[in-house]
């Protein structure tokens, strides 16, 4: 006898399975009926709250197909309990050292181009960088550059490690770059426009960081065009900051530069 299947829905119209993925802490998702956008900060049974870039919080059942994760549908689901412990880690992945203390500071540093960068390489690879006894410091400008390595006269023993905003090939930033450096000074660099868009969008909520007009402040730009408040940039970076939470937060042209700078200072 021929046996048929029960749910008599066409199989056309049937719909496809949705993944099921734990709503972890920091979990970037968006509600679908309300568009709501933000990370998980607790979940409980039967409900998760979220907290958005502003930091307001909004509680939603755990109901099914009721999110978006990365455009995709999917299902959040409460945690398991927490597998056997393994090592800690580090913001950056380095394996972490517990109860170590911070190294007398190096002769070499690490320069980057302004207090927002200076803030997103602490948070990422700040006990790294404490292990290790380097100090980052911030340039105000890539313009500044040739007096700041004269002043610091580098050495074999006083390296000095340079990130630059928007080094690519005919920029200004490439001519400073190249008017430095020697074997006692690196200097790497990223393509963005600004350190911001070092975090990855999803990170944030966003599809993708907004193309502003040249000749326009690039930050007050994405504010106006993402629909953040525009009058306080320093404020919407510390939300953006907040989100940070390990390197895998960052784009791969941000991270490898980084490392190969910590490298370069910590010879020998």
């Amino acid at each position: 006898m021929r046996s048929y299947d029960a749910d008599l829905t066409p199989p056309w119209k049937r719909a496809a399975p949705v993944p099921e993925v734990p709503a972890d802490p920091d979990l970037v998702v968006e509600e679908v009926s309300t568009g709501f956008c933000g990370a998980v900060i607790r979940c409980e049974a039967g409900t998760v709250t979220l907290e958005d870039r502003f930091g307001k919080h909004r509680v939603f059942p755990l109901d099914p197909r009721g999110f978006l994760l990365d455009g995709r549908v999917v299902t959040l689901v409460r945690p398991t309990a927490p597998a056997a412990s393994r090592p800690a880690r580090t913001a950056s992945g380095s394996i972490a050292v517990p109860g170590a203390r911070a190294r007398v500071a190096r002769a070499s540093r690490i320069y980057v181009e302004g207090r927002h960068d200076a803030e997103l390489v602490e948070r990422v690879w700040g006990d790294d960088l404490r292990i290790e006894g380097v100090v980052v410091e911030y340039l105000e400008g890539v313009d500044h550059l040739p007096e700041i390595v004269a002043d610091f006269a580098p050495g074999p023993d006083a390296r000095l490690g340079v990130l630059v905003d928007h080094l690519v090939p005919g920029s200004k930033e490439s001519r400073i770059a190249a008017q430095v450096a020697s074997d006692h000074v690196l200097v790497v660099g990223h393509p963005y426009i600004d350190i911001w868009q070092a975090v990855k969008p999803s990170v944030l909520g966003i599809r993708a960081w907004p193309e502003i007009p040249r000749g326009q402040d690039w930050k007050t730009g994405t504010c106006q065009a993402l629909g953040w408040p525009a009058d306080n940039t320093g404020a919407i970076w510390q939300a953006i900051l907040k989100r940070v939470t390990s390197y895998k937060d960052l784009e791969p042209e941000l991270l490898g530069k980084v490392e190969h700078l910590i490298d370069f200072v910590t010879v020998g």
